[in-house]
């Protein structure tokens, strides 16, 4: 019927959003969403209507059949032939119902999730509101050089022929650049291995559509994907992959929470960044990154609990490299059309003399695995959606970024951070190559 259709529509379903409207339509404000959702209760009664229509004409079916198997040969003929109106009348509804069903299915993705109490207002990222500070940033006395010409003067990428290989925002890692990749894959492998509770999972990168529209980056972030000939898309975080993985499935409740630290190499069209950090690897079509993704109980408790817990192992990547950092909460205008709440991680920026964005950390209730169909029976035997959560453990090389500018020196070297030498082959100090 349509692309929707088969999926479960938006995390919130249409009992809840008829029951709870004004409270709805308050977290739709509250994120400053557009959408009519009076419309979607207008279009659901008409839906509700034509569904009862179709109950009743199979009723009547249902009769007639049971009649003519018991009727004798006129009455049967009789019976057959009122029977084909009901099917003629059945048939009509169904076809009046089939357009209905897809303007439905389009408006109930669209619903935002609600977000949560303590998510403050605002429209932008610049309303996010700093919770928490960690690490002192360094006082230099010297010059501060960007992370674009300490990559350059080290040898350690070239944009110039990046840009003539693969275009705007083109590059190629090299020498030391490739070095610092390998070391943080490494750095940042060995601290998740340590994790047992934490499966280690390699995910597809080009992925269907069904599985970026239970993830919620369809329909709202469309601009943003890269699409294949096919109708595929490659998708810009491993977390896409990572929630198809249980799709249209029953787990065990056992499992939960279910936590995998998944890899995949990520692509963005940036569409809505043009003119935003156009030299260096900060913002960039094409990048790796760690993901940590977890599904768990229905229970807002152990949710927060979670969250807390992917952003602490966040943070302790950072703190181990020594990378001063801030965490804000994400005020409703900057939330996305799933999250309930969430959580960036900015980590210091010398050049800029501000934090820049490393990591997020989101948590969507039930909204991800309603759509993706992921189910478990809890003690009772009730069939419950899961929660799920996620948060970046390490993307690369956005993360050259603030490593190489804080740990730079008066002569243009870098310092390799101690946590990172016992991959870097001995060496203390990335020395310039020009």
């Amino acid at each position: 019927m349509s692309d929707f259709i088969g999926l479960y529509a938006g995390m919130l379903d249409i009992k809840f959003i008829r029951e709870n409207l004004d409270l709805v339509k308050a977290g739709a404000k509250k994120k400053h969403i557009e959408i009519d959702l009076d419309a979607l209760i207008a279009l659901d009664d008409t839906r509700r209507a034509l569904l009862q229509s179709l109950e009743a004409k199979r009723a009547e079916q249902n009769s007639f059949s049971n009649q003519i198997a018991s009727a004798d040969e006129v009455i049967r003929a009789k019976l057959i032939a009122d029977m084909k109106v009901v099917k003629d009348e059945f048939q009509k509804i169904e076809e009046e119902l089939k357009p209905l069903m897809i303007e439905w299915q389009k408006l109930m993705v669209q619903v935002p999730n609600i977000p949560d109490f303590s998510v403050p207002e605002g429209e932008s990222d610049a309303d996010n509101v700093e919770v928490k500070t960690w690490g002192e940033k360094r006082n230099f006395d010297f010059p501060i050089r960007s992370h674009v010409d300490l990559m350059l003067l080290n040898g350690m990428a070239d944009f110039e022929r990046g840009t003539k290989v693969a275009g705007f925002r083109g590059y190629f890692l090299k020498g030391d650049g490739v070095r610092l990749l390998w070391a943080l894959t490494r750095f940042v492998e060995d601290r998740f291995l340590a994790k047992p509770d934490f499966e280690p999972i390699v995910v597809p990168s080009m992925v269907r559509r069904e599985p970026f529209l239970g993830t919620g980056y369809l329909p709202q972030s469309e601009e943003d994907l890269y699409k294949t000939q096919d109708g595929d898309y490659l998708a810009g975080t491993a977390e896409v992959a990572t929630m198809g993985y249980f799709m249209d499935e029953v787990i065990d409740k056992s499992i939960l929470p279910k936590k995998f630290f998944a890899y995949s190499p990520c692509f963005r069209r940036e569409a809505g960044s043009h003119g935003k950090d156009t030299k260096g690897v900060f913002r960039i079509h094409e990048f790796m990154k760690f993901e940590q993704v977890i599904l768990c109980e229905s229970n807002h408790e152990e949710t927060v609990k979670l969250h807390e817990e992917i952003t602490a192992n966040s943070e302790a990547l950072l703190q181990e490299l020594n990378l001063p950092y801030h965490i804000v909460v994400n005020c409703g205008g900057d939330l996305g059309l799933g999250q309930v709440k969430k959580y960036d991680i900015e980590t210091w920026m010398p050049s800029e003399n501000r934090y820049r964005e490393t990591h997020s950390a989101s948590y969507f209730h039930d909204f991800q695995t309603r759509r993706l169909n992921i189910r478990y029976r809890d003690e009772s035997g009730t069939m419950r959606f899961a929660h799920s959560l996620n948060n970046t453990a390490l993307a690369m090389p956005r993360v050259f970024c603030q490593l190489v500018e804080n740990y730079q020196n008066a002569d243009g070297s870098i310092t390799v951070p101690d946590a990172l030498k016992p991959y870097f082959g001995g060496t203390d100090v990335i020395m310039p190559k020009v």
